[in-house]
């Protein structure tokens, strides 16, 4: 059962006979998930390394940018898209805007032409993530939400942990042409499974009220979003620092370290995810955020010390921890407190502090890294960190 913004959240009750997961929907979900995960992470990396052999110094940094830049846009206005048109149509059209530029992006090598594709190619992703994102939610049985929601992070990371390496593989083998052909099909394939889907558009005798969706404004505005969102943006701060300078911290005679570092972090994360989704449906998932923020601050800690290789690979293992358990208790958490048409916002604004905290998190890193060194940069890192545990908490006392 799902509560307003500002209604407080009850734990679910446990017993009885639980509601079927995976039922043929959400089976044909996976599908269009897969198939969007797949065609973006083939060429997140592939498409630097064309733009740098095509333009030089710069290129791969700008095509990038290019790509995060309309992510980001198209998750501030998916939202108001999905309300109006459901589900389907948006992520048909994300699909298509995935897929289509894929296929012709060796038509040219120029700088122009290859940050267009990235622009559309971004917008295509953030409609695939917004309207599937809470498409997937009305999919997922209320008291199974936490768990449903750690097995969707299950799929979707799998495909993405698979076709990012893939992808570079590929074009060193076999050029980058069939790479972009072939995320440009894993896109665009995935349309056949969006007709079996259900639409969610408003009907017309909805309830002006209950079933009006709460719009991007509307949800920074209340404490209900904004709060668990902030909280797990300082969690993503951590994690877009993590991979990013974790391989420049570490003494380069130890590069072993970095590589089992980060095969660590993200399998405790997903872990924690499920690990997470199964007692937060059962006891509530609220009461998982401060945990998960401090244990995220304490795996932050732990890797100060950046020669010692067992201090590394713990404190990785801790924050993955933490990272997983903030990642499933705050989704859920932001959906249970919404109703079903304001899914998307709930989407689109999860998804920003996730973008917006690992771009905020590694860019600000580097500068305060050179002026302090990486030591204390990581020791102040799990400090502001901290400062999250703030509203976490009065969220926790006010809603539960």
């Amino acid at each position: 059962m799902t509560t307003s913004a500002n209604s407080p959240v009850r734990a679910p009750v446990s017993g009885g006979s639980r509601a079927p997961l995976l039922t043929r929907a959400l089976l044909l979900r996976f599908v269009s998930m897969v198939g969007s995960s797949v065609s973006f992470f083939l060429l997140l990396s592939t498409v630097p390394a064309y733009a740098e052999a095509a333009g030089g110094g710069g290129g791969a940094g700008l095509a990038t940018g290019a790509l995060m830049l309309s992510t980001v846009l198209g998750e501030l206005v998916s939202p108001r898209l999905v309300a109006r048109w459901g589900n389907r149509l948006p992520l048909t059209a994300g699909l298509l805007l995935l897929g289509v530029p894929a296929l012709v992006l060796t038509v040219s090598d120029g700088m122009v032409w290859i940050v267009a594709v990235c622009l559309v190619r971004g917008l295509g992703f953030a409609l695939t993530l917004v309207a599937g994102g809470a498409l997937t939610a009305s999919l997922i049985p209320a008291e199974r939400r936490g768990e449903g929601l750690a097995l969707v992070g299950l799929v979707g990371g799998a495909s993405s942990l698979v076709a990012l390496p893939l992808g570079l593989w590929l074009a060193r083998h076999v050029g980058y042409g069939p790479v972009a052909v072939a995320a440009g099909v894993a896109a665009l394939a995935a349309i056949a499974s969006v007709p079996g889907l259900p639409d969610g558009r408003p009907t017309a005798g909805a309830s002006p009220t209950s079933d009006r969706p709460l719009g991007m404004t509307a949800a920074l505005r209340g404490s209900a979003l904004r709060r668990p969102a902030l909280v797990f943006a300082t969690t993503a701060l951590a994690a877009g620092i993590l991979v990013t300078f974790l391989p420049l911290a570490v003494p380069s005679g130890s590069g072993w370290v970095v590589s089992v570092a980060l095969v660590v972090q993200p399998g405790a994360s997903t872990a924690a995810r499920w690990v997470t989704g199964r007692y937060g449906d059962r006891h509530g998932s609220a009461r998982f955020v401060v945990p998960g923020l401090l244990l995220s601050a304490a795996g932050m800690l732990l890797i100060v010390p950046t020669a010692h290789p067992v201090a590394v690979v713990a404190g990785a293992a801790v924050f993955g921890v933490g990272f997983g358990v903030t990642q499933n208790a705050t989704l859920t958490l932001m959906y249970a407190r919404t109703s079903r048409p304001s899914y998307g916002t709930v989407t689109a604004l999860w998804n920003l502090a996730y973008d917006g905290g690992m771009g905020v998190g590694a860019a600000g890193f580097g500068l305060l890294a050179a002026h302090t060194g990486y030591a204390w940069a990581f020791a102040l890192t799990a400090t502001t960190m901290l400062l999250a545990t703030a509203p976490a908490v009065r969220d926790a006392r006010t809603r539960t």
